[in-house]
């Protein structure tokens, strides 16, 4: 199973998004990373965001990402975990 990677933006903490972080950082399963800046602007002014494995996941609020980052780690995991033999 490849280790989700969860990227953050500094910029983006005043959505409450610190609180998913830290909340991921303590999974030893998870790559958790926080950026000065992740280049999306727009977004980041706009809604808590974070990205899972290179992938942008947003929400109309932080309870929404935790379980959108959540549903996209389960998914790598399960494509993962195909037998394609």
């Amino acid at each position: 199973m490849m280790r989700p990677i969860i990227e953050f933006c500094q910029s983006n903490m005043h959505h409450g998004t610190g609180r998913i972080l830290k909340e991921l950082e303590s999974n030893p399963d998870y790559d958790v990373i926080e950026y000065g800046c992740l280049g999306n602007c727009g977004q980041c002014y706009a809604m808590p965001y974070a990205m899972v494995n290179g992938e942008i996941i947003a929400a109309d609020d932080v309870d929404e990402l935790r379980k959108l980052i959540q549903e996209k780690i389960d998914e790598a995991d399960a494509w993962a975990n195909l037998d394609l033999d």
